[in-house]
């Protein structure tokens, strides 16, 4: 058996050779039935050039579907009256493939259909698979396709370089206007855009673009995969907002959902021909117990050559520069992940696994770096699955990066849990770097799932109702005080100690306050929480001004740093004083968590130089007291055969120092 990289790097990982050297192995047999040996996969992934509507000769309409169980298929319209008619039904051209062809008919861009499939026993209106326009009727609720022939969009911009260290701007589009109401990709690209570019991060990852019915599902219920969502634009003003972006040399990942569909029949691909398992496994491996929804059955060609279209169609025709793999626990699991605790490598061996899952994800990375090199793919896993991010050819499943989910349940665990005395820094530092070598991370303090409403962000845990009363900053308030010098703290050391990126949700940046509840009967249907108020952000009396502040400086300084590159390296650890201050690269990173304690003249081991604070999470800009002479050179003293260095760490305060040049 050839030696693969992935337990060559990972000793513990040899007994497991035989599962790792399948999943290896059925892989690379995948890709060569799909493609063909030594051939390419996007040659033959192209179902979504096939399926749908297409503009035929001579002005004709071409409509094409798979739904091998059905017996009849017609297209509905407001020509039809929305009824069959027989000027209007599909012919089967054999395996379960449907075609239509309109000579002169009164379809035209904007015109609304839907298919009517008839099957043994039953019949049922539909949604096409592969539509890549649906529009919902604003009275009657129901959703359409819609012929779709603008005039082609003219790109202006290149996509940026490949983002080595991504620094993700999480974003809802929908949520992103102060109004309540839905935003749009224009208003986002207006209004939004130029203030991720000022913040300086780097990449963005747009969420709930692909077509949903239910919008308080935050985009995770797709009904239609091919379609934008309607409710925030046309593709056209998709595609303007990520051009812009690229103008701006700001890469754009779409959050895919690939990990389940929504259920819903008249909307979705859930018996879609009258079958239970077109898409979907059947019987009860079909449905996913926590989330209401449908289960793909990933070893059926079918489906994953509609999931490998799905990736190939957003990455040419609307040039994101990667996906984010969402829900990745559930689809590697036989049972979804739900309620384990995966404390051992048995847990990613022992039978638990569904193959075709990681074979699906596999071939999908290979496809992805087919078309786009540059692309980039993240993994959010909360199991710690091995090799998830390692290459094919070392035995992994090929993505760039993974999400260290595990530092966000840090977080809340320790601040809800925990006094501030109780910190341990040993412990924080060994928690916040536990990453494994052969893999790429990306780090974050708290996402759109710590916003959501039946949880807290990390500002409402610190501050509770004194954020409704007390963040004036003519409001004394020794809470918010707390609050505020902890909120940097916590979100600097998670980028310093990050594996290879970082990653914040629109809004979080600043602390915005309370949660994230879109309209829904409960809450007759207000939009009051699914918006942000950027107002707080910009008001120079309040404190939320702080935080924004800091945030950008942090991203820019991370950006220009550069210092993803090498490794954590502790200088100073002190559990009982709460000091923990460590090196990476040319820089030095100090921290002091004590609540009362500050250390006038704090002595440690350092390399020899001189260093300079370029970070100061005490000054007054961002809402500190100014205890630190910013000018200040710090010159490391050789003494006793060691280097030692010499500061000023106040109470609850985080410095970054460069070592200057000589």
């Amino acid at each position: 058996m050839e030696e693969l990289k992935l337990w060559q790097d990972d000793s513990w990982l040899k007994p497991w050779k035989k599962q790792i050297w399948e999943r290896y192995s059925r892989s690379i047999v995948k890709k060569q039935e799909i493609a063909g040996y030594g051939k390419r996969l996007t040659d033959s992934v192209n179902s979504h050039l096939f399926y749908g509507t297409f503009n035929g000769p001579s002005g004709s309409l071409i409509f094409r579907e798979w739904a091998p169980n059905a017996t009849e298929l017609y297209l509905i319209c407001e020509a039809t009256n929305w009824k069959k008619s027989e000027e209007y039904k599909f012919k089967n051209r054999g395996e379960g493939n449907w075609e239509l062809v309109l000579e002169n008919s009164t379809l035209s861009h904007g015109s609304l259909y839907k298919w009517l499939i008839f099957w043994d026993g039953g019949q049922g209106e539909r949604i096409p698979a592969y539509a890549k326009r649906v529009v919902q009727d604003p009275i009657t609720k129901l959703f359409a396709a819609q012929i779709w022939n603008p005039k082609p969009y003219k790109w202006k911009y290149s996509a940026p370089k490949k983002v080595e260290n991504p620094l993700i701007y999480e974003a809802h589009i929908g949520m992103s206007s102060e109004k309540a109401q839905v935003a749009t990709f224009n208003y986002f690209r207006e209004n939004v855009l130029p203030i991720i570019a000022d913040l300086g991060y780097n990449t963005i990852q747009l969420m709930a673009v692909q077509e949903h019915p239910y919008y308080g599902s935050f985009g995770y219920q797709v009904s239609s995969f091919f379609a934008v969502s309607s409710r925030l634009g046309t593709p056209e003003e998709l595609k303007e907002l990520i051009d812009e972006a690229h103008s701006r040399d700001i890469a754009v990942v779409l959050d895919i959902v690939h990990s389940h569909s929504v259920s819903n029949v008249l909307e979705g691909l859930s018996y879609f021909d009258g079958t239970e398992d077109l898409y979907f496994h059947s019987g009860d491996r079909g449905y996913h117990p926590a989330w209401q929804s449908r289960c793909f059955n990933y070893g059926k060609e079918a489906v994953q050559l509609f999931l490998l279209s799905n990736c190939k169609y957003w990455l040419e025709e609307f040039k994101f520069d990667g996906f984010r793999f969402d829900g990745i626990t559930s689809m590697i699991y036989l049972d979804h992940g739900l309620e384990k605790d995966f404390n051992g490598y048995e847990c990613y061996f022992n039978g638990n696994q569904d193959l075709d899952a990681l074979v699906y994800l596999t071939l999908a990375n290979e496809l992805i770096k087919e078309i786009n090199p540059n692309a980039i793919t993240i993994a959010e896993d909360v199991s710690g699955m091995p090799g998830l991010a390692a290459p094919l050819k070392s035995g992994g499943i090929g993505f760039d990066f993974r999400m260290s989910m595990g530092v966000a349940d840090l977080w809340i665990k320790w601040i809800k849990e925990r006094r501030d005395e109780d910190w341990n820094m040993g412990e924080l530092f060994y928690e916040l770097t536990r990453k494994r070598e052969d893999e790429k991370t990306i780090s974050y303090a708290e996402c759109h799932d710590q916003a959501m409403v039946g949880d807290k962000t990390i500002i409402f845990r610190l501050l509770d109702s004194e954020m409704y009363t007390s963040m004036s900053k003519a409001t004394p308030s020794l809470t918010v005080d707390r609050g505020i010098a902890l909120h940097k703290m916590i979100r600097l050391i998670t980028i310093a100690t990050s594996g290879d990126g970082y990653l914040n949700f629109m809004g979080n940046e600043f602390g915005h306050p309370e949660w994230i509840d879109f309209p829904r009967e409960g809450n007759n249907w207000s939009y009051k929480f699914a918006r942000r108020q950027w107002s707080l952000a910009f008001n120079e009396e309040l404190r939320y001004s702080y935080l924004f502040k800091f945030d950008r400086a942090m991203i820019t300084m991370a950006k220009v740093a550069e210092f993803f590159s090498e490794k954590c390296d502790s200088l100073y650890q002190h559990n009982e004083r709460q000091l923990l201050i460590f090196k990476r690269s040319n820089y030095i990173f100090a921290f002091n968590f004590s609540p009362l304690v500050s250390y006038p003249d704090l002595i440690f081991n350092a390399p020899a130089g001189s260093y300079k604070i370029i970070l100061d999470s005490d000054h007054p800009s961002f809402g500190g007291f100014g205890r630190n002479h910013q000018e200040s050179i710090h010159i490391t003293q050789y003494v006793n055969g060691v280097n030692n260095l010499s500061l000023y760490l106040p109470s609850r305060c985080a410095l970054v120092l460069k070592k200057q040049e000589e």
